[in-house]
């Protein structure tokens, strides 16, 4: 006879500790902390180093009530489960005031000094978008904050791998002393991964610096390097070569108009950089930079070029002539370009046939986004090539300006093409094509 005195058991009871941490893996602090108050193994189980490995605090510049309690109950759960975290990642959405600039570096503060006490196994850092270069940082907090920040990366730079300071907006002396960091200990870095995209301010030419190539050659395992175009030079490059050619892969380059872009950088030290580093990729984003001269001047043959991106954010100069960049400069990468995107604003130059010629020409691309002022055509006649075997696109993403605030022709022009390729498109293709007034 059974006991019917026993409550019966839910199934939850029974579920096996990696499945339930898998469970809390997916669940929000909220959720987590109630779901603690169960019972003593879900308690347990909540408190499992592997749910903590990973952690985004996002300060706001207006918090709403809930904003405030997110970032309340981050900051705790950080404190609480430092010892286990790996990643960290800070973000910082609409800062706009001084008190706001002050109030989070008091909060960095406590929180770097939190983590060097009791962590030792953080391995990646991210902290976007800090625009030190505002009228919202005063002088003081920028500078106790960048102490801070330099404290902490040299404590945890035995195990940093991973550093991303996009935005950070420095001077040249301060960007340099925070690399430094990374190394301070045994005058070298480990560290494989660094995104330096708009780390330094405006303006600053980085490639003519000792300092910074000085800062650089401590870095001996680069495996992927981010930064802008106004650090590129001879010596740096030699410096990548000599230190990091071993590991280096990867090299993402963004050549902004607003940054020193017209030093002389030789052939020959890409050449040699590339005979050392067989398996780099180098892929070049530029914006507003869209002359053809500015652009050769860059893009030499040398350089192992993996993809390209070419944008002009709606700027149209009817002086700035692009076929001559479609149809001299971008094929010399036929044998390596994979990826391309442009936006152009080409109202007063067609480049149809030479986009196309260049699309057929490159023999391992394989993603392409164009923005421009194109026919209905060219997207027909692209797919056809495709299906002919003539490229070997796998993503296809158009936005076809037109002039006209009336469409309804065009939309039905790519209705019929979709329905005519709709087999291919469907089986083998990423595929996204828009008609897009610019009145």
């Amino acid at each position: 006879m059974e006991d019917e005195s026993k409550p019966e058991q839910s199934p939850w009871a029974h579920l096996p500790d990696v499945c339930l941490r898998r469970v809390f893996h997916w669940s929000d602090d909220r959720d987590r902390s109630h779901a603690a108050l169960v019972c003593r193994k879900w308690n347990w189980a909540m408190h499992s180093g592997s749910l903590w490995r990973s952690r985004t605090i996002t300060f706001y510049g207006r918090p709403s009530r809930e904003d405030t309690l997110e970032l309340q109950s981050a900051l705790w759960y950080v404190r609480k489960f430092g010892q286990y975290l790996e990643h960290l990642e800070i973000k910082l959405r609409n800062p706009y005031s001084k008190a706001f600039t002050r109030k989070f570096q008091v909060t960095m503060r406590g929180l770097f000094s939190h983590l060097s006490r009791h962590n030792h196994r953080l391995i990646s850092l991210s902290i976007e978008y800090l625009g030190l270069d505002r009228l919202m940082w005063k002088n003081v907090v920028r500078a106790q904050f960048l102490k801070n920040l330099s404290t902490f990366l040299k404590r945890m730079s035995k195990h940093l791998d991973y550093l991303n300071l996009k935005g950070a907006r420095v001077t040249l002396e301060e960007g340099c002393e925070l690399l430094n960091s990374l190394s301070s200990s045994t005058n070298e870095s480990s560290l494989s991964e660094i995104n330096m995209e708009d780390f330094f301010g405006l303006h600053l030419p980085v490639y003519s610096s000792a300092l910074f190539h000085q800062t650089m050659s401590k870095f001996h395992s680069l495996v992927v390097l981010t930064f802008n175009y106004n650090c590129i030079s001879d010596e740096l490059l030699d410096v990548l070569r000599e230190h990091s050619a071993h590991s280096l892969r990867t090299l993402n380059i963004k050549c902004h108009s607003q940054d020193p872009h017209e030093q002389v950088v030789w052939g020959l030290s890409w050449a040699n950089l590339a005979k050392r580093a067989p398996k780099l990729s180098v892929n070049f984003f530029f914006e507003r930079i869209m002359k053809h001269d500015h652009l050769a001047r860059i893009l030499l043959v040398e350089i192992p070029v993996s993809s390209i991106s070419l944008r002009s954010y709606n700027f149209s100069d009817p002086d700035v002539a692009m076929r001559p960049t479609v149809t001299n400069l971008l094929p010399a990468y036929w044998h390596v370009l994979q990826q391309l995107t442009l936006e152009l604003n080409n109202d007063h130059e067609r480049l149809d046939d030479e986009l196309l010629q260049l699309i057929l020409s490159c023999q391992r691309l394989l993603f392409l986004e164009v923005r421009a002022f194109l026919s209905v055509t060219f997207v027909e006649r692209l797919l056809q090539n495709r299906v002919e075997r003539k490229c070997t696109l796998t993503t296809i993403k158009v936005r076809i300006y037109t002039a006209q605030q009336e469409t309804s022709e065009e939309d039905r022009l790519l209705r019929d093409i979709y329905r005519r390729f709709k087999s291919l498109i469907d089986s083998e293709l990423h595929y996204f094509v828009v008609i897009y007034p610019m009145v």
